[in-house]
């Protein structure tokens, strides 16, 4: 019984955490792309690409924050999600 709660808890505490670093991921990426929208064309070319790499990796650190929670929870398709 005492590992079956400690495996919840320890659960629990690596959702809380990838959920945390899911949310910030998340944020950060929308802020690199507001950036662009509010600087438009005032921001040079070479900004603009560092930025939507930015933004690109950041999603892609969110989504595999997200993908660890599913996996840990047994999800093997996420298009079955209701």
């Amino acid at each position: 019984m005492a590992n079956a709660n400690k495996e919840k808890i320890d659960t629990l505490k690596h959702d809380t955490k990838d959920t945390t670093s899911e949310l910030k991921h998340r944020a950060e990426a929308a802020v690199e792309h507001i950036r662009r929208e509010i600087t438009g064309d005032g921001m040079p070319l070479g900004d603009r690409i560092a930025s939507n790499v930015k933004e690109t990796v950041h999603k892609t650190q969110a989504d595999i924050d997200a993908t660890k929670r599913e996996v840990r929870h047994g999800v093997t398709n996420a298009d079955d999600k209701v």
